[in-house]
């Protein structure tokens, strides 16, 4: 007989994924445990293994999960003239970014430890959300090179992405002040700014 899924078992697997993605910045996937994750959910060890079969699994299930969110917050995105829709889209990340500094850290530093499979499926969505936002970059600017659509891509995502570091408890407002700036720089140059 199958085994019945208990009804707080999306809750619990996300609880174990915003703990662990806390222990994962701050230690590393190698150094941190198995154990420390399960007390930090206030759960035990067995149970976290009932949801991930190690390490690696919840490593990309977490990054799985920030991406397809990251994702859909830009498809949520109304279609709207060019330049707004791409500074909305850049306002909507931003606000997504909210609380993820520890997914960031993750991301960029965690990698190696999923197996191929697993990196080549983070890298596709990742691939995609580049693809989303690169779209938006050529409707709104046109005349950019085919050649350095994705070099321009980029240095918006890094614009955006290191937020974190210099404003690390700025709120929704500041958020979306940094966004309007980042989409005037970017579209229209510093003197516009």
């Amino acid at each position: 007989m199958a085994r019945t899924i208990a009804k707080d078992h999306d809750e619990k697997r996300i609880a174990i994924r915003i703990a662990a993605a806390r222990i994962f910045a701050a230690q590393g996937v190698d150094r941190a445990s198995m154990s420390a994750i399960a007390k930090a959910c206030g759960i035990s060890k067995a149970l976290i293994y009932h949801y991930y079969a190690g390490k690696a699994e919840l490593l990309f299930d977490i990054l799985a999960c920030h991406l397809e969110g990251l994702n859909k917050v830009v498809d949520a995105v109304p279609q709207s003239a060019a330049r707004d829709y791409l500074s909305a889209v850049v306002t909507e990340i931003l606000l997504a970014y909210a609380g993820a500094d520890d997914l960031h850290r993750i991301l960029i530093n965690s990698r190696d430890v999923l197996s191929h499979a697993q990196q080549a499926e983070i890298n596709a969505t990742q691939r995609l959300l580049i693809a989303k936002v690169s779209s938006a970059v050529k409707a709104a600017a046109p005349n950019i090179a085919d050649a350095k659509l994705h070099a321009v891509t980029m240095s918006l995502f890094g614009m955006t992405n290191w937020y974190f570091m210099w404003n690390r408890n700025a709120d929704e407002s500041a958020r979306r002040d940094y966004a309007a700036v980042v989409a005037k720089l970017f579209l229209d140059g510093v003197g516009a700014v």
